[in-house]
């Protein structure tokens, strides 16, 4: 009898809860919407206030995105995906760590120390494409792994070691490969690396057909990407690991209170996030995309700091950094078709950083909504029909007169 009531009981709250989860999901996704939104006007002024003859049709240039140019449609398609795969990656590299309560700002050095792996098992070792992914994933942990270290047991801030390592990992990937240390690598020639699918065919990504419609560089990185977000997705939401993570995000000291090792979180958080980044490098790099460039040395890889990007747009949901990057790389890929006679490409990035700049209102945006929809429900609550009072059967009760 009691376990009856106590499953009777539990079920009400079962229901209420994921009641709630859904609404703050739908909440999080409308916020994201209204950020993108915003960002989609505010380019638009630009574009009228630069050339407000051509602004319509480079506005629509930047929304068909790589659908632009029939002819070209194909390449520019292929363009989009495989920028896509690693801005997934490097977008979960951040989104993971942010689960535990850390700022992964160095997801562009995990990503360059990854493709130092990926590139020297590629060129140098010729091993096959997913060996050198998992020397690509062990490179970005081990790199990942050292602000961790500080972090757990100094509680140095992990922004602060993350932004110097993401320095020092650029120079020093420039250095080994300029400088041919670990093996032959850099055509000096042609400034840049060797290309993979050219120099070791067994280690570039396999395209599976894709290459018959779109171009070499459109392999199934992106489908690796996806599968590994679906991973994380699990790994944070439906594992006892992923818990302890999530509650050493929310409180550290709660969390070793209740038994959790939250040293251990944050050094694993920070391996996993390195990995992941590094895994991006390998789907760029492997992938035919591009090839490293020494000689760069005035930034760290864009696609690093726009995973950054990637995950604040998803609220830092892993499912939701598959759609937010391909957002990105559609905006990016369209502003890269806009007629340079009258617009700049840099455009697209004005537009992804007002959308970015916006993410960090994304609660102000989700609690106006909640509001709204609280509203909105409320007075339908208050709209309904409030149910009839009946008056008792007068027949009924003179039977009842007539019998006494």
């Amino acid at each position: 009898m009691s376990n009856t009531t106590t499953m009777k009981s539990a079920a009400p709250k079962n229901s209420i809860s994921r009641k709630s989860g859904l609404i703050s999901a739908t909440n999080s996704i409308l916020s994201s919407i209204v950020c993108i939104i915003i960002g989609l006007l505010v380019g638009f002024i630009i574009l009228v206030c630069i050339n407000a003859e051509h602004a319509g049709e480079g506005f629509m240039t930047i929304l068909v995105g790589g659908f632009n140019n029939i002819n070209a449609h194909a390449r520019n398609i292929s363009k989009e995906i495989a920028e896509a795969a690693p801005l997934i990656m490097t977008g979960l590299s951040v989104a993971f760590a942010y689960k535990t309560g850390l700022f992964n700002i160095g997801a562009a050095g995990q990503y360059s120390v990854g493709a130092l792996g990926a590139l020297y098992f590629a060129l140098v070792l010729h091993m096959p494409w997913y060996i050198c992914i998992l020397a690509a994933m062990l490179c970005g942990a081990v790199w990942g792994a050292i602000p961790g270290l500080l972090k757990a047991f100094f509680n140095v801030n992990e922004v602060i070691t993350s932004i110097m390592f993401n320095w020092i990992a650029l120079y020093g990937v420039n250095e080994l490969l300029k400088n041919n240390v670990l093996g032959k690598m850099y055509e000096s020639t042609k400034n840049k690396t060797y290309v993979v699918r050219t120099t070791s065919a067994e280690s570039a990504i396999p395209n599976m057909g894709l290459d018959n419609i779109f171009s070499k560089s459109t392999t199934i990185a992106i489908f690796i990407a996806i599968i590994v977000a679906i991973i994380m997705y699990i790994i944070i939401n439906k594992t006892t690991f992923g818990y302890e993570l999530k509650a050493c995000g929310h409180n550290k000291d709660a969390a070793k209170y209740a038994g959790i090792n939250e040293k251990r979180s944050i050094i694993l958080s920070m391996v996993i996030a390195g990995a992941l980044a590094g895994l991006g490098a390998a789907l760029f790099y492997l992938s035919g995309v591009g090839e490293w460039n020494p000689n760069d040395s005035t930034a760290c890889p864009a696609i690093g700091f726009n995973g950054i990007s990637v995950a604040l747009l998803a609220v830092c949901n892993p499912i939701g950094c598959v759609f937010s990057a391909l957002l990105i790389s559609h905006i990016t890929v369209g502003g890269s078709c806009l007629a340079t006679a009258y617009y700049q490409p840099e455009i697209a990035d004005i537009i992804i950083g007002v959308i970015i700049y916006l993410c960090a209102f994304a609660m102000l945006f989700k609690m106006l909504i909640g509001k709204v929809i609280k509203a909105k429900s409320t007075s339908d609550a208050n709209a309904e029909p409030q149910p009839e009072l009946h008056e008792p059967d007068s027949d009924k009760e003179a039977e009842k007169e007539d019998e006494e």
